[in-house]
């Protein structure tokens, strides 16, 4: 079969796309032949050893797919051969075949495309969680999306709208912000151009948002954090832009906020059942056109290198689809 393969850290171009043995399933494991799986951020980051995990070379970027499954093992009960699935494995997707666990899959509903389904896995799955799991956000109140056109930007707009919520989008250019828009965002926030935390507190008549959903850091963090509301959630979902703010905490006791880490892949461990769950709704939600995934582009196996260099470059709205 084919593969991407990370065989030394370094640079986007060091990945071969070469032809291995495929992976046999024991008797615990399934075979999913991949039809469509999707890179994130993190992938610039695991395939140059500087994610939070480092899984030794060789190894496929992407963490996330879709597929049929092929071959099941003798003790597999949940799933049979030509069953539609949806997966999160961490990293190793970005191949034909992949092999893993019945924990690991979701059953795909036949109106779902594959494409579609191969990017929900992380960056909804966060927002998801986020959402509900950590700042329990309610009808009415106010989200403030920072990088509001990315991967989880465009998600955490989306479900913040089919939540309730009032969504305020910020991000660093103006034609990231008409994507947002698009998406339903109901204010615009351009802080390449305006001072966040002000802009923040004009927007909301001086009380700040109640959610603040965070995945850049750096810098804006603790602008974003002066402009959180009263008992307000402030959700650190990453840091894109590289820096790793350190917040003052004065900040947190001053406004009885809460500082959230949203650890969505721990998540997932920990609450198998909570995970699919909400797998199951973000699925029906897609299936009944209450979110509509934007994928900013589709390429094959060799052009996962171009890829990486476009989500690096913060050129990517959406998602980025891999078809091997």
């Amino acid at each position: 079969m084919r593969a991407c393969l990370c065989t030394e850290l370094g640079d986007p171009e060091k990945l071969q796309v070469l032809d291995i043995a495929a992976p046999v399933p024991s008797d615990t494991e399934i075979a999913v032949r991949v039809e469509a799986c999707a890179l994130n951020f993190f992938d610039t980051l695991i395939t140059r050893g500087k994610y939070q995990f480092r899984p030794d070379p060789p190894f496929s970027p992407s963490a996330e797919f879709a597929g049929i499954v092929e071959q099941t093992g003798a003790h597999v009960s949940t799933f049979k051969p030509g069953d539609r699935v949806m997966g999160y494995v961490g990293w190793g997707a970005a191949r034909e075949l992949v092999v893993t666990t019945e924990d690991k899959l979701v059953r795909l509903p036949d109106g779902v495309p594959f494409d579609i389904a191969a990017g929900l896995t992380v960056t909804y799955g966060t927002t998801l969680h986020a959402y509900c799991d950590r700042a329990r956000l309610k009808a009415g109140e106010t989200v403030a999306v920072l990088g509001a056109s990315g991967g989880v930007g465009q998600a955490a707009v989306e479900i913040a709208k089919l939540m309730g919520a009032r969504v305020i989008a910020c991000a660093s250019s103006l034609d990231k912000l008409t994507f947002a828009k698009k998406l339903g965002a109901d204010e615009l926030l351009d802080y390449s151009a305006n001072p966040l935390k002000e802009t923040l507190k004009e927007l909301t008549g001086g009380k700040g948002a109640d959610v603040v959903y965070d995945p850049v850091g750096g810098d804006l963090s603790e602008q974003a954090l002066r402009a959180t509301a009263w008992e307000g959630r402030y959700l650190v979902i990453g840091f894109a832009s590289g820096g790793i703010p350190k917040i003052p905490l004065n900040v947190v006791m001053l406004k009885g906020c809460d500082v959230q880490g949203v650890f969505w892949g721990d998540a997932v461990s920990r609450n198998p059942d909570g995970h699919k769950a909400n797998m199951a709704r973000l699925l029906d939600w897609v299936a009944h056109g209450r979110i509509k995934p934007h994928i900013h582009a589709t390429y094959g196996l060799e052009d996962i290198p171009k890829a990486l260099h476009e989500l690096n470059a913060r050129k990517v709205f959406g998602k980025i689809i891999i078809e091997p």
